[in-house]
């Protein structure tokens, strides 16, 4: 198994305050994404002789995204925290249009999807590498892993 990579990720339940059957399948298909298929290289863990492959625990806690992290052999390998005042337009953006495609959906034709599902994915790659450059000297990752991980911040940062 590829050390380099999430092997597990799990979000902080009590973080999350609301919940929509949208947002919630957004979660497990973003959960599922990626421990399929990522690429994540905690670099302070890593000098510090830790291997992984990497279990994941995301919480919010005081305006901060906190990602635990555990090596491949259970241990604590650290946690990186992430200012989240720099994702708030990025989320609330993202959250709008979001609800625009599921809107869009239900009542729109083939083309309006389409127009709205351009536009959300657009909004989401902006975000996501507005994530890669905030973990960039933390964690060395892709844009897959990137995207995903993104969703699971926005999963967390909704406030009702």
């Amino acid at each position: 198994m590829d050390p380099h990579r999430i092997s597990k990720v799990e979000l902080d339940e009590a973080t999350i305050l609301w919940r929509n059957p949208d947002v919630e399948q957004e979660r497990q298909v973003a959960m599922q994404d990626l421990v399929e298929e990522n690429q994540f290289k905690p670099l302070r863990a890593m000098e510090q002789g830790h291997v992984g492959p990497w279990s994941l625990s995301l919480s919010v806690h005081e305006g901060r995204l906190i990602m635990g992290i555990r090596d491949g052999a259970g241990q604590d390998a650290g946690s990186i925290m992430l200012g989240l005042a720099r994702f708030r337009r990025p989320v609330r953006e993202y959250f709008a249009i979001c609800e625009s495609y599921y809107k869009a959906i239900r009542k729109a034709s083939a083309e309006e999807i389409e127009t709205v599902d351009m536009a959300r994915r657009a909004v989401h790659d902006q975000a996501t590498r507005l994530l890669m450059e905030t973990l960039e000297e933390k964690v060395e990752t892709d844009f897959p892993t990137s995207r995903r991980l993104f969703t699971l911040l926005c999963v967390l940062h909704i406030r009702g």
